[in-house]
């Protein structure tokens, strides 16, 4: 059956890639409003996110944000289905780094570094990055349920010579790629909500006391990694922007546990707050936070 979804869908998103980006962004306006206005794709949880985390804002300002988020979810998609066709000469153009002086310093220390980032913007073309740096780029994600589509994300996003490795090979893999002396930048997108589980932090997001993965920051202390906050900007449509915040400047082992994992969900609530339509609001971020531990309820 997995393959026969495969066959079947391959065909039409390969043909939605090869558009041009003026009918690729024709055809997500289209998607907008077929997504949007006709079947209101999670609309109950987006507006349930705005009105939670922004109560202060009115209904009209977070109906603003709301249209304009479904636009980017939509831009999002196609130019993540782009990605099979897109050359790196057109994602160079179209995803930029400033302050790139800062990773090549920690690869003239020798160092592996791991970047950490939020659902915001568009991070699926962040491995251009790839392009720029000596060390060699490591992308954790999940890994889907579909073989045969997770085979081609993996083909998608290893296209600029990233690796794509699965949360649970993470630590296995950096141990191998030290002991190998095989410098590394590692990427994670964590702002996802695990279940309310007792060993989880939990801290404040958004003034919303929820539990997060401190998984980046144990990693980072185990191989004494720099701690990276990755923030990707939209500059305009089909175009972006990363740039680099060094959490830990004094190197992690000098922090107290749990405070770079702060730090991180600190500086990532700003972009939100400054920029808010560019964040994934369709996913339940705060659903668990009715079951907060009593050590960590205010």
């Amino acid at each position: 059956m997995q393959l026969i979804a495969f066959i079947f869908i391959y065909p039409i998103l390969w043909l939605i890639s090869i558009l041009p980006f003026p009918l690729l962004y024709l055809f997500s306006d289209f998607c907008n409003f077929i997504i949007y206005r006709l079947i209101g794709y999670r609309k109950k949880v987006v507006r349930g996110n705005l009105a939670l985390v922004f109560p202060e804002k009115s209904d009209a300002d977070r109906l603003k944000i709301e249209k304009k988020y479904y636009s980017l979810l939509c831009d999002m998609f196609l130019e993540m289905i782009k990605s099979l066709s897109i050359s790196k000469k057109s994602m160079r153009k179209r995803f930029v780094f400033s302050d790139l002086e800062l990773i090549t310093e920690y690869e003239k220390q020798g160092k592996s570094i791991l970047l950490i980032s939020g659902h915001y913007a568009n991070w699926e073309w962040m491995n251009i990055m790839n392009e720029y740096v000596s060390h060699k780029g490591f992308g954790i994600y999940k890994r889907l349920t579909n073989k045969y589509f997770d085979k081609l994300v993996r083909k998608i996003r290893e296209k600029t010579d990233a690796t794509l490795i699965t949360t649970k090979e993470t630590f296995k893999t950096i141990k191998k790629n030290e002991d190998n002396g095989l410098l590394g930048i590692y990427y994670m997108v964590s702002d996802q909500s695990p279940k309310p589980l007792a060993h989880y932090y939990w801290t404040d997001f958004m003034n919303i006391t929820v539990p997060c993965f401190d998984g980046p920051e144990i990693i980072a202390r185990k191989a004494d990694m720099p701690f990276i906050y990755f923030r990707i900007e939209k500059i305009k449509r089909g175009h972006y922007q990363g740039s680099f915040m060094d959490l830990t400047p004094k190197g992690i082992s000098n922090y107290a546990k749990h405070v770079p994992t702060d730090l991180f969900y600190r500086e990532l609530e700003k972009q939100i707050r400054e920029v808010p339509e560019h964040y994934y609001w369709v996913h339940k971020r705060w659903k668990h936070r009715d079951k907060v531990p009593i050590e960590h309820q205010k």
